[in-house]
């Protein structure tokens, strides 16, 4: 048996002793189940499809745009990029129609079908190729899961957070379990689907990402009496704009059909809605006191190195994933499921991270969120830079392949980096943006993720040469400059950090500052809050 087979089958046995749990939990008539509300493992559970669902696509997907619709590299790429950018633009059109008119349930609901359609039109191969018209039926399921992650990633966070009172201590402990289903989903759905699809057909790939998302729409169905009412519409709600907003979301979709084949347009859009919005938050920055100001200015610092991390990070799902394909000696594992690291790692040093930050706090040692996203830079930026040693110290020669130790350790240092910026960067919007503008502020820290995805394209673009195709030296040496840039950029975070420290302000931060805000965010790692809050949100001693 293959440890491609033996991972499959441990991932299989896995996710049936997580049915089995939940059915336990499922049929328990207690109200709360292990100290927590049942309605948690229902979000739990549906999370954990849709994550199944999302990153299975997402490790097939620049294979089935390169080996299916006959794209080059370049292209599929630039593609795969823009279709990121798009699924985290989206959230801020769920996230305003859930907040204002049909309420955090239905809006999950809604995309939670739309999911599920575009997951099972994945299914649709036709005969491939760019001349196929079968290709309109792929791009419109790009545009369903597009619109549907808007609506869902939107809110189901947030119904998290609802579940409890907002200084309930059990809530940190919540996001914790929650955001292991994000994980588990991602790295169970990446190593079935996967596997499924490069061994036996896109099909059935894309099918099993479908039927995850199927099973998630059902549990949240079934599991609605669990939320003991919340999430629902902030005032009632007429069937006339309750139908207005579907059609809203149906409109998006005719929309992101035509954006994801045209990325210039995205492009462009990304620059001018960017500029306008970059003015507006100076706009009303400047209308404020001194201190409330400052922080602003720390935001967007902060937001503005979104672009650089994540555009080097998500080369994980685009030019990695080719790479790992063409050019590192799998030992016979489909190159799709090394996708799976990423979230495994997640899983492991999640705790560790948080371990980490409590015990510097409590010493006063804790690096400030600037800091830390200084640290994340320079983590990436090595990890590429590690690559590319891996590659040409073992792997010399156009054909030689470059050992799979490397791969492990590329996600690794890609991993670490993660829990220094993204937990921490959703923990620091939260706490510094001013109350009227802190579903703006988390709009545009996802905005600027999105734009990171769209250069995480663009760097892809750049691996295919003049001539679109992939070559593994061309690879190789724009990792070895992006690797670089990173960590000169995080160089000049950290040296700068300190300033940026100063304008957060966080000793005149008051607790009401931060009422009524928490569950705005994605959930965050586990424990991973800055500046020395230990899990339950409390200042350690002697932080």
């Amino acid at each position: 048996m293959s440890i491609e087979q033996i991972t499959v089958i441990v991932a299989a046995v896995f996710l049936g002793v997580l049915l089995a749990g939940g059915g336990v939990i499922a049929a328990s008539n207690k109200q709360e189940v292990f100290g927590h509300p049942k309605g948690l493992y229902m979000l739990f559970f549906a999370e954990m499809w849709e994550r199944f669902s999302f990153y299975g696509m997402r490790a097939l997907l620049i294979f089935y745009l390169t080996q299916h619709w006959l794209f080059n590299d370049s292209k599929a790429n630039l593609i795969y990029g823009a279709y990121g950018a798009l699924v985290y633009i989206m959230p801020v059109l769920g996230g305003y129609v859930a907040d204002r008119y049909i309420g955090q349930r239905k809006a999950v609901l809604f995309g939670a079908i739309l999911l599920t359609i575009g997951h099972f039109l994945m299914a649709f191969e036709g005969d491939g190729g760019q001349g196929d018209p079968t290709i309109n039926i792929f791009w419109a399921a790009l545009a369903f899961i597009i619109v549907g992650s808007g609506f869902l990633k939107a809110n189901i966070s947030v119904m998290v957070g609802q579940l409890y009172p907002m200084q309930d201590v059990r809530r940190d402990g919540a996001y914790t379990i929650f955001y292991m289903g994000i994980n588990v989903g991602a790295a169970v759905g990446t190593i079935l689907a996967g596997y499924l699809g490069q061994t036996y057909g896109w099909g059935y790939g894309f099918g099993a990402a479908g039927l995850g998302m199927l099973l998630g729409l059902v549990v949240f169905v079934l599991g609605k009496k669990t939320l003991l009412g919340r999430g629902e519409a902030p005032r009632p709600l007429s069937k006339g704009t309750e139908y207005t907003m579907y059609g809203l979301g149906i409109g998006a979709i005719a929309v992101c059909w035509a954006l994801i084949q045209y990325q210039d347009v995205i492009q462009n859009l990304l620059i001018v809605s960017g500029i306008g919005l970059l003015g507006y938050v100076l706009f009303q920055a400047f209308k404020l006191d001194k201190e409330p100001r400052e922080r602003i200015f720390a935001i967007l610092f902060l937001i503005a190195l979104n672009p650089l991390f994540w555009g080097l990070f998500e080369q994980a799902g685009g030019s990695l994933n080719l790479y790992t394909d063409r050019y590192v000696d799998r030992q016979g594992v489909d190159a799709a499921i090394f996708q799976s690291i990423n979230p495994i790692y997640i899983i492991i040093l999640a705790p560790f991270f948080a371990s980490l930050w409590i015990w510097l706090g409590r010493r006063g040692l804790e690096p400030s969120a600037p800091a830390k996203f200084g640290l994340a830079l320079a983590q990436i930026g090595l990890a590429f830079l590690v690559f590319v040693w891996g590659a040409n110290a073992f792997g010399i020669g156009p054909q030689a392949l470059t050992p799979v130790i490397f791969v492990f350790l590329i996600y690794l240092l890609q991993t670490t980096g993660e829990l220094c910026l993204s937990p921490v960067g959703l923990s620091a919007m939260n706490r510094l943006a001013p109350k009227f503008m802190a579903s703006l502020i988390m709009g545009a820290w996802f905005y600027m993720t999105a734009v990171g995805n769209f250069v995480a394209g663009k760097i892809g673009e750049a691996t295919g040469g003049h001539g679109g195709e992939m070559t593994k030296e061309g690879t190789l040496e724009v990792y070895n400059t992006i690797g670089w840039v990173a960590i000169g950029a995080g160089a000049v975070v950290l040296l700068l950090s300190p300033i940026v420290k100063k304008w957060m302000h966080l000793d005149t931060l008051k607790d009401e500052d931060l009422a009524g805000r928490a569950e705005l965010a994605e959930p965050a790692a586990p424990g991973l809050f800055p500046q020395g809050e230990d899990v339950a949100g409390r200042s350690p001693k002697g932080a």
